[in-house]
């Protein structure tokens, strides 16, 4: 049992974006390498609960356990100490990255409270498009207690393409909604 969004890459979406790029080689074809959810926990790494809430977060909204990110460098600014606790991190890849892709575009944004789209302007040098949400809440998988500490997430999608245009099309392919720039 394939997810949804991959049979539909699988069976449309690749062909289709082999001929609309001109692409001489199937490999060269955008793919969905992983999907990258970070939590920052900047002030809130010496509180115990604000950590547990997000490593809850994740696990719920991912299905899988969260890796906690530490500080590589002492930075006296941020009161920050290498070795610090400073984050919390998940990579999906293949069935599951599909699946939380899906979850995303049909069922999250389109919760979001004024929404006109995702920025268009997400995207890397690379092709990888990056999407931060400032809360949780709009998860359909936790309920209304799991969502009182209030954290956002980053949600970046990391796709295997030669430039960012294919990446764009590629994300246009799955549904994502994408703001209509001014002229």
């Amino acid at each position: 049992m394939h997810a949804r969004l991959h049979t539909q890459y699988v069976e449309k979406s690749a062909p289709e974006l082999m001929k609309e790029l001109k692409l001489g080689n199937v490999h060269q074809i955008p793919r969905l390498e992983k999907i990258v959810l970070n939590v920052g926990l900047g002030r809130a790494k010496d509180d115990k609960k604000a950590m547990e809430v997000a490593t809850n977060t994740l696990r719920k909204i991912t299905g899988q356990q969260p890796v906690e990110t530490i500080a590589k460098n002492s930075i006296a600014g941020f009161k920050l100490r290498e070795g610090n606790k400073i984050g919390l991190k998940v990579t999906l890849r293949g069935e599951r990255a599909y699946e939380f892709m899906d979850r995303l575009i049909t069922l999250v944004l389109p919760r979001l409270r004024d929404f006109h789209g995702v920025n268009p302007r997400g995207f890397d040098k690379q092709g990888n498009y990056s999407l931060g949400l400032t809360d949780q809440s709009v998860f359909p998988e936790l309920t209304f207690e799991e969502t009182t500490t209030a954290h956002g997430l980053q949600v970046v999608f990391v796709i295997n393409a030669h430039e960012p245009a294919h990446s764009r099309a590629l994300l246009e392919k799955f549904g994502m909604p994408f703001e209509k720039e001014a002229k």
